[in-house]
């Protein structure tokens, strides 16, 4: 049996091309965890993340989001500003810092904030995106930072701001220092209110605890994408705590804007235009119009015979005349 293991299982695998098949590009394949489809990695990116089979709209990344919906994908991001990245030396199970780094790899983001300028159709716009890929989309000093630099730059070009926000919360490892973030990003969201420039937020799946409960829920406009959960605590805590069953979908999109907590429910591939008639609604600028095509009139007419009666014949004139 050993020989068979040792000896035999090997050499079929080299005869078969293990070594070929290793060199196969991995996660061409993507299940949708919703529906269980697999979708072909391709499709998915054409559909912006979102499961052709259900309408499932997974998370993406702030790269993916702002090639979405700037013109012709051109951006420019913002520099990620510098603060202490781990100011209390805080370790649990694991120490801060390699937990930092190790987001940071993974991301090949600094932070998780990533603001970027640019243009939807035609109007100046600053985007900001707090994905939940980097430590949950945890508010930070960094995050705290990133988003008053943003608001900061959108005032000073007469910019819209919108914010993509996915978010657990205040981010624990710096303690105070990031609860302190959230009263500075609700002065730099009335900064935005003073200038008389728009603040859109934009809620994706998920979004809670204390980022919920601030700047998140402060915008002039509230959209959420379809099915994302929203809210302070998570159901289950709720549900515990009053003892009670929670209705269908609650704290899902639907719910809330069924409750008058946001405004609207926006797909995704809808979101470019939804954001393009509001920002040029807000500031009072009018959309550009596709030029119309000429198009040759279509002429219906029938050809009718009008019979002209003789006049009769005037004294002294001849038929000749």
């Amino acid at each position: 049996m050993n020989w068979i293991a040792n000896f035999v299982r090997p050499r079929i695998k080299s005869l078969m091309g293990s070594g070929a098949r290793a060199e196969t590009p991995e996660n061409l394949w993507k299940k949708c965890s919703s529906c269980g489809e697999m979708i072909f990695h391709r499709d998915l990116a054409v559909a912006q993340n979102v499961c052709p089979q259900c309408g499932f709209h997974m998370r993406i990344t702030p790269v993916e989001r702002f090639a979405a919906i700037f013109d012709s994908s051109v951006f420019e991001e913002l520099p990620y500003p510098e603060v202490p990245s781990d100011p209390l030396k805080f370790r649990g199970e694991k120490r801060y810092a390699d937990e930092l780094k190790s987001s940071r790899t993974k991301t090949a983001r600094n932070e998780a904030l990533t603001a970027a300028r640019g243009t939807i159709e035609g109007m100046p716009v600053m985007i900001a995106v707090q994905p939940f890929d980097f430590l949950g989309g945890s508010l930070s000093m960094g995050v705290g930072e990133g988003i008053v630099t943003a608001i900061e730059a959108a005032v000073a070009e007469k910019r819209p701001f919108i914010l993509f926000v996915s978010s657990g919360g205040a981010r624990m490892q710096e303690g105070i220092l990031s609860l302190m973030q959230l009263p500075r990003a609700t002065i730099a969201v009335d900064m935005l209110h003073e200038a008389g420039l728009p603040y859109i937020v934009v809620l994706t799946d998920p979004t809670y605890g204390g980022v919920s409960a601030s700047y998140a829920m402060l915008g002039d406009i509230q959209i959420a994408e379809p099915g994302a959960q929203i809210g302070f605590a998570g159901p289950r805590v709720i549900a515990q705590t009053i003892r009670e069953r929670l209705p269908e979908g609650f704290q899902r999109a639907e719910y809330l804007l069924e409750h008058g907590m946001i405004d609207m429910v926006a797909h995704r591939h809808e979101l470019r235009p939804t954001l393009a008639k509001l920002t040029h609604l807000t500031m009072k600028r009018s959309r550009p119009r596709a030029r119309p095509v000429a198009v040759p009139p279509v002429v219906t007419a029938t050809a009718t015979r009008v019979v002209v009666p003789s006049a009769p014949p005037v004294a002294g004139s001849t038929a000749a005349e």
